[in-house]
C-alpha cells in the first residue's frame, strides 16, 4: 500500500471550502489527468483519468465512492479501478484557523492486488504525492479564485470566476450531470 498526504491553507471560511468541496463534479475538474466525470447519484460517480509514469500512460475507469459527507469538517472516500486490480481511499478534513482561513488536509492511499500489484505500487510511489500536491493547490486556487477576501467597498477580483462557477454549476444541473474537459 502506498499513501501520501498534503496540508495547506485556503484563505477563507471553512462554510465557502465546503460549498465548493460538496460538489464532486468540482473535485473531478480539478484531478489531475480527470477526462471526465460522470456522477451516478449523490455518493457515486465514474472517472475517466489518464494516468502516466515515465513513457506509459494509460487511460483508467475509477468509480468513486464517498463513504461519508461530514461536511465541513471532512469526506470519506474509496475508490476502485474497474479494469485494474487497484483500490484506495482517503480523507478530506478541514478545520477552521479563524473566520477567513481554512486548513485542509488530503490523505490518499493506493493499493495493488494480483500479479500487477508491484508495478501499481512502483508507479503510484511518485506519484501520489505529487498528484495529492497538484490536487490540493488547485483547489486552494479555484476557491480562493471564488471567495477571495473581498472588502466592503468592492466585490474583488474573484465575483466574476464565482459568476462564472455558479453558472457552470447551474448548467451542469439543468443539462446532466457529466463534466468534460
Amino acid at each position: 500500500m502506498i499513501a501520501a498526504e498534503h496540508s495547506l491553507v485556503i484563505d477563507t471560511a471553512i462554510d465557502n471550502v465546503w460549498h465548493y468541496v460538496k460538489d464532486i463534479r468540482q473535485w473531478a475538474s480539478l484531478f489531475p489527468g480527470c477526462r471526465e466525470c460522470e456522477v451516478i447519484d449523490d455518493n457515486n460517480s465514474k472517472w475517466i483519468i489518464k494516468v502516466g509514469a515515465g513513457g506509459l500512460v494509460k487511460t483508467v475507469n475509477v468509480l468513486v465512492t464517498v463513504e461519508q459527507w461530514r461536511g465541513p469538517e471532512a469526506v470519506l472516500f474509496s475508490y476502485q479501478l474497474e479494469s485494474e486490480p487497484v483500490v484506495g481511499g482517503g480523507v478530506y478534513r478541514a478545520v477552521a484557523i479563524d473566520k477567513n482561513s481554512t486548513e485542509i488536509t488530503l490523505q490518499i492511499k493506493v493499493e495493488g492486488s494480483g500479479q500487477m500489484a508491484p508495478m501499481w505500487e512502483a508507479m503510484s510511489k511518485p506519484l501520489l504525492p505529487q498528484m495529492a500536491k497538484s490536487f490540493a493547490g488547485k483547489l486552494k486556487n479555484s476557491i480562493e479564485e471564488i471567495y477571495g477576501q473581498k472588502t466592503a467597498m468592492s466585490p474583488g477580483p474573484g465575483w466574476l470566476a464565482a459568476l462564472r462557477q455558479r453558472l457552470k454549476s447551474f448548467w451542469l444541473r439543468l443539462v446532466g450531470q457529466k463534466i468534460k474537459q
